[in-house]
């Protein structure tokens, strides 16, 4: 039977590998998305559509489709050569830095002969994702497609089957006229028709919806409708993992590592728009201006490697971890490591770590959401104040709370961790509690039913 819901993304809920037996094994897949979408739609009987991206999965793609979870999995399995355009040079390479304003325009973007045949490849695999959605949803279904990766879907699905009803989620943040004007006229125009082909498109934060919109209007003439809501972590998911015995041995060790000391911590991919350097840098500037920390506080980052198959990001790896030992080699002493860095991805360790901290430094040049910023406020057992960038989507629900961060003002950024460590218990205990109730105001439920009543 056809299903009435269908979900579509690029990474899929699942990912596949071997076991010790060499049998293929489905896990859940990585992401944030899967996190706060997958618990929501399970036993709806829902079809979620994505790329088949490892060989593995490509392998588990041709035995059909698969049922976990509580859904089924349906895989695209794209040609080798569009999936590398597709996802490298258009989704990660140029969509992403447009829409965090990452571009050194100086020199980026390049739009080049390589490049406008990458976008043929985009085009491609978008189209790919659209009949497939078209073979596959029933009469009337509801189509929720997930993200930038995904933004010619609407005017594909509005040709081949207009009884559907699609909505589109971005969960990054939408640039605005100016940096939309970077893409050639063409390519901006097919870009925004795709979208505006959706019933309605969401977002994390007003603030983008807007962008969106006033982009439409510049280049199409109108604006198409839009809905905001703000996605939720999973608090039973993320305090099952809390409670585990793999957290707390992290939790101990953490205790360990860092004794009486004061703990600011991070959680973050090496991504560029998070920020990594303008942090340390700010950390540096706190030890200079308060020699009575010095010492006396440890900043540990727990950042694990993000899109490496990008130059730009490999070149980020190697400033973050260089700067991370200048300056431990700079501040260090025999008994005390100002900066400790960790680039494993181990889930167990950060949400120890999200446990442990007196300050949550969050301070991204431009962030859909950041879900960490919630996952903090929900798991926190020391009343930790947030430091929280106002460039976040998440800025609009935990501005009451959290300290502002001007993610380029480095010395700001040092008098805000300074203000977080000084603040009173009463204040901290005030803020932590006001941090919760707003963190957990949403469910990955009631983020599932805005977009299901948007397409309604």
């Amino acid at each position: 039977m056809a299903p009435d819901l269908v979900v579509v993304s690029n990474r899929g809920p699942l990912s596949f590998s071997r076991d010790n037996a060499g049998k293929l094994v489905a896990g859940r897949g990585a992401g944030g998305l899967v996190s706060i979408l997958g618990p929501a739609i399970a036993g709806r009987g829902a079809t979620w559509i994505a790329s088949a991206i490892t060989d593995e999965d490509r392998e588990a793609a041709a035995g059909g489709d698969v049922e976990a979870e509580g859904f089924r999995l349906r895989q695209l399995v794209p040609d080798d050569a569009d999936y590398r355009m597709y996802y490298d040079v258009i989704a990660n390479g140029t969509l992403w830095f447009m829409h965090h304003g990452l571009y050194d325009l100086p020199r980026r973007p390049l739009l080049n002969r390589y490049w406008h045949e990458a976008w043929e490849g985009y085009r491609r695999v978008n189209h790919a994702f659209a009949e497939m959605v078209a073979d596959e949803a029933g009469e009337g279904a509801t189509v929720l497609v997930q993200d930038y990766h995904l933004s010619l879907l609407g005017a594909e699905l509005q040709r081949l089957r207009p009884d559907l009803r699609a909505v589109h989620f971005h969960h990054t943040p939408f640039c605005g006229p100016t940096s939309m004007r970077t893409l050639p006229t063409p390519i901006a125009l097919e870009l925004l028709e795709g979208l505006a082909g959706f019933r309605s498109c969401g977002f994390h934060s007003p603030r983008w919806a807007a962008a969106f919109e006033a982009c439409c209007r510049d280049v199409l003439g109108n604006a198409p409708a839009t809905f905001i809501a703000p996605a939720a972590a999973d608090h039973v998911d993320i305090e099952k993992v809390a409670a585990s015995e793999d957290c707390q041995r992290e939790l101990v060790a953490l205790d360990e590592l860092v004794g009486d000391k004061r703990l600011i911590v991070r959680v973050d991919r090496i991504e560029l728009s998070k920020n990594l350097l303008r942090g340390f840098s700010a950390y540096d500037e706190l030890l200079r201006a308060r020699p009575d920390l010095v010492g006396n506080v440890v900043f540990a980052a727990l950042v694990y490697p993000s899109r490496e198959q990008l130059p730009e990001y490999l070149a980020y790896r190697q400033e973050v971890e260089s700067m991370a030992q200048r300056l431990n080699d700079e501040w260090g002493t025999d008994d005390w490591q100002p900066i400790y860095l960790d680039t494993s991805d181990f889930f167990p360790r950060s949400v120890a770590a999200l446990r442990r901290y007196d300050v949550l430094l969050v301070n991204p040049v431009r962030d859909g959401l950041n879900l960490v910023a919630k996952e903090g406020a929900m798991l926190n057992e020391r009343d930790g104040v947030l430091a929280l960038s106002r460039e976040a989507g998440a800025w609009e629900e935990l501005q009451g709370a959290a300290l502002e961060v001007n993610p380029f003002d480095v010395t700001g950024t040092a008098e805000v961790l300074a203000t977080a460590l000084d603040m009173d218990a009463g204040e901290r205990a005030d803020r932590a509690t006001r941090l919760r109730d707003a963190a957990t105001a949403t469910t990955p439920a009631s983020w599932l039913d805005a977009q299901l009543a948007a397409a309604r």
